[in-house]
């Protein structure tokens, strides 16, 4: 039979139209959301993900994990500023946040992340449970949060960064991208913000397609810290063959792996969630390490910029690994997981996750959050002990009510003879209810072409795709200006001399304030003849490079700058000195008002010039390192090295005087590991606090139960007693004098009336921000403390008649216990105590005026104004500046 023609073109048009409709279907690109934690292994799957064909995927959010490998002011720069060199900064980043969980359950909006499910209360600060089980300094969040020294030797600038109550909370930026559309979410950090996501917004599932997820290790076999087959019986295997990759922690704990580990309820919940969940465990990553072939392949093919950007990331990793054994360590986690994931979702219209890279089964599982026997209440679970119906309403004797494990040295987990019991945060194969069918990644595919040194086909698509010349990266920090040079100033004071001065901060606001008003007292009433960066208190270490920028626009790059202990004393493991307790630092917030406005001096860090000189990884065998780095010479060096090459530059029968404005762990290490207290004259210590009555409290807001203690006692009160003991020439600048004196409207009002000066511009929108935030949210109530930390740089360096300060002598003693509600506070106790002078009074205007008319004067003024000048200098030839 025979159609006729317009019966017949009537099905072509209904043919092109479905055909069009099905074609626009599998046209629309996967969504992607990335939960990551800022580790160098996840900018490696960052910019792979970036470098996809944007019509076949579409990464439309990213949010940052704050509680495992980094802090949260690095990582979203960082984050930004990988953007901004990929020209993505259409994608929003989410991080933080000031919400809370109430003690009925109930969670509200914007829960930052900063802490484990299990430990969040209304607040950002809290102790760490898990995160301990990470390094803090070197080979740990130190170098992660500076990549080593590369994120500001190489990565580009642009106008994104952390803005106190403006920046994108990680919860918005979730709800945001999975309400606009069906998305596939990658998770490569710890699981507390994608909980605290599905936990809020049930509604929302819908829109999850499918989770991938890197972590855990189901049927795993550790392959580091084995011995060697021909080894000898000495050798003593560490985590060989255990489920988990906690190299810090496998003694008590064998079975987690870091992610999960961080915060195993969420990851509890992310798996239970009834969304399909593919897994690439360690069982899959071990099978792909970084092998030597893949090194060399990699160092001959850096084609973009990204890629030479991870190559020396990687090659930097190699160079200060802790062992001889990186090439059989260091796997490729996250980054895997996000090809797996793509290749999964190219390959989606297939079953059983077919894939290009990853064998794979189906297998049912959990994850573990508490230890056997449940039902249990030993102090260990704040989930159900002390209450009549437990958080969340979880099961009284379910699988939640068990053990929690408390700390790296749990002495429930360990076992004698024998590997540790605590299975917190194991991805553990199961049947029974508890059980949920999870498409789990069991090995690397091998490369299709045989011949290949390179022996896994990922290593191959990795490379591709990296070096791939379509979306590359527009420049680096060197090549988006045409004259880019680096430029030292050291200015000459060979015949200007006076008083030798050490400043040892912490590097909370009110410590660069002061650090500018010493930089501007005349070089022959102070000489500043080296800094300490002690980061026990208000910052994270790698905030040295604010230190080192802002020393570079007042000219003054020839002061060395030295690295203190990232652990008050005590507070280091005994076992293993990278990890150890938060006792102390547990009381700053790691939100607004917190480290993460300290690490990015609230969002103003990024207008100060660039200082060619930063923390750097490098390192040398000199110094106890396994091998020397390519240089060096740049080593980062510690605050005892600088104190003692510092007392080596004084004249024959001079002295040193110090200034501390945070933490004393720097001063208690000098008086306890050297011989040199002799040549120390004076000592002003700010801080402390002497109540004279119930009502006269300390600083300490976020201890309850310590009502006396002023934070810089509190954040190491053993350093603090050893350091009052020490029977220096000690003066002490309380908080109740510097509450005094802390009147942002007198000092803003003081400044106006001055010479506008670079420094005097940016002190002025600092102490804008810091007054404007205090009126605006309660999380920056304490914004005045840190104005009163001007007042030691004053006292040491001014005339006293124009000061008038007014001192009492007191015999006193720091209260050091190992107890929360005494430690840091300091009592008057004339038998026992020793002897300081404790600042009183000063003549309040002579004190606004002297800070004002310094930073006005022209004298020891800023070389460079701000990152703005900086740039127009490299865009600009060198004579013609």
């Amino acid at each position: 039979m025979k159609m006729s023609r317009q019966l017949r073109n009537s099905w072509m048009v209904i043919v092109l139209i479905i055909g069009t409709s099905l074609y626009s279907v599998e046209a629309e690109p996967h969504r992607i959301l990335l939960d990551n934690d800022a580790d160098t292994d996840d900018f490696f799957a960052l910019l792979y993900l970036l470098k996809l064909n944007r019509s076949e995927f579409r990464l439309e959010g990213i949010t940052i994990s704050t509680n495992a490998w980094t802090d949260a002011g690095h990582a979203v720069n960082q984050i930004y500023d990988i953007l901004y060199m990929m020209d993505r900064d259409d994608i929003p980043v989410g991080i933080g946040g000031e919400g809370g969980i109430m003690e009925n359950g109930t969670i509200q909006p914007n829960v930052g992340g900063y802490l484990p499910i299990i430990e969040q209360g209304m607040t950002t600060y809290g102790g760490c449970r898990y995160r301990q089980a990470i390094p803090v300094g070197l080979g740990g969040r130190l170098d992660i949060d500076t990549n080593y020294g590369l994120r500001k030797e190489l990565l580009p600038w642009g106008s994104r960064r952390y803005v106190p109550l403006q920046q994108l909370t990680a919860q918005r930026v979730m709800i945001d991208t999975i309400s606009a559309g069906p998305t596939n979410v990658i998770l490569t950090g710890a699981h507390t913000n994608f909980a605290i996501f599905l936990m809020n917004n049930p509604h929302l599932k819908r829109n999850v397609e499918h989770i991938y997820v890197m972590g855990g290790g189901v049927r795993s076999e550790n392959p580091t810290g084995c011995c060697p087959e021909n080894g000898t019986s000495s050798c003593q295997p560490r985590q060989c063959g255990d489920r988990g990759n906690l190299f810090t922690d496998y003694n008590s704990n064998p079975y987690a792996e870091f992610n999960i580990f961080g915060d195993p309820f969420a990851a509890y919940q992310v798996l239970h969630s009834g969304i399909p969940v593919t897994l690439v465990p360690l069982d899959a990553t071990n099978t792909i390490q970084i092998t030597e072939e893949f090194f060399k392949a990699f160092e001959e093919r850096q084609g973009t910029y990204e890629a030479e950007y991870c190559f020396r990331s990687l090659k930097m990793a190699r160079d200060t690994w802790f062992d001889d054994q990186f090439y059989t360590s260091y796997f490729m986690w996250d980054s895997f997981t996000s090809g797996v994931a793509v290749s999964i979702m190219r390959n989606s219209h297939k079953n059983n996750g077919e894939n290009e890279f990853a064998e794979m089964e189906y297998m049912n599982i959990t994850v573990v959050t508490s230890n056997e026997p449940y039902g249990i209440s030993d102090g260990s679970n704040p989930f159900f002990d002390g209450r009549k119906i437990p958080k969340f309403n979880l099961t009284k004797g379910g699988v939640h009510s068990g053990h929690v494990q408390t700390d790296l040295r749990d002495p429930f987990c360990f076992v004698e003879d024998g590997k540790g019991k605590c299975k917190d945060g194991y991805t553990m194969e199961v049947t029974g209810l508890d059980a949920v069918h999870v498409l789990v990644a069991t090995k690397a595919k091998p490369n299709k072409d045989v011949s290949s040194k390179l022996d896994r086909e990922f290593y191959i698509s990795f490379l591709d795709v990296l070096n791939n010349l379509e979306h590359t990266g527009r420049f680096n920090l060197m090549t988006e200006f045409p004259y880019y040079r680096e430029v030292y100033y050291k200015p000459d004071f060979r015949n200007k001399k006076g008083k030798p001065v050490v400043f040892d901060m912490d590097m909370s606001a009110g410590d660069f304030l002061a650090l500018f008003y010493l930089l501007k007292v005349p070089v022959e009433v102070l000489d500043i003849k080296a800094i300490l960066v002690t980061p026990t208190g208000w910052a994270n270490a790698a905030t040295i490079d604010i230190v080192y920028d802002l020393l570079h626009m007042m000219g003054r790059d020839d002061i060395p700058v030295g690295l203190g202990d990232v652990f008050a004393m005590n507070q280091s493991d005994v076992v293993f000195p990278p990890v150890g307790d938060c006792k102390y630092a547990k009381a700053i917030p790691h939100g607004s008002g917190g480290f993460l406005d300290s690490d990015t001096l609230y969002g103003l860090a990024r207008e100060l010039p660039r200082s060619p000189r930063r923390y750097t990884a490098e390192n040398s065998v000199k110094f106890g390192a396994p091998r020397d780095t390519d240089n060096p010479e740049l080593r980062q060096p510690f605050a005892l090295e600088i104190w003692n090459s510092t007392l080596k530059t004084l004249d024959h029968g001079s002295k040193i005087t110090i200034l501390t404005n945070g933490p004393l762990t720097s001063l208690a290490k000098i008086i306890t590991q050297t011989r040199t207290a002799s040549l120390i004259e004076n000592v002003y210590v700010l801080g402390g606090h002497i109540n004279r009555s119930h009502l006269d409290k300390g600083n300490v807001f976020t201890i309850a139960s310590n009502k006396y203690a002023e934070f810089n006692m509190f954040l190491d009160p053993f350093a603090a007693k050893t350091v009052f003991e020490s029977g220096l020439n000690i003066t002490l600048v309380p908080l109740s004098i510097q509450r005094k004196v802390g009147r942002f409207l007198k000092t803003l009002e003081r400044l106006k009336l001055t010479r506008k000066t670079p420094e005097v511009r940016f002190v002025k929108r600092l102490l804008s921000r810091l007054q404007a935030l205090q009126r605006t949210h309660k999380r920056y109530h304490h914004m005045g403390t840190f104005l009163g930390e001007i007042l030691g740089a004053i006292l040491m360096a001014e005339k006293h008649h124009n000061l008038k300060p007014e001192t009492e002598e007191m015999a006193i003693k720091v209260i050091a216990e190992g107890l929360e509600s005494r430690d840091g506070q300091i009592l008057i106790d004339k038998k026992r105590g020793n002897k300081v002078k404790i600042l009183k009074n000063v003549d309040h205007k002579a004190y606004y005026d002297l800070f004002a008319n310094r930073l006005g004067d022209e004298k020891q003024s800023a070389v460079l104004g701000s990152y703005d000048e900086q740039k127009k200098m490299w865009r600009t030839p060198s004579n013609r500046t």
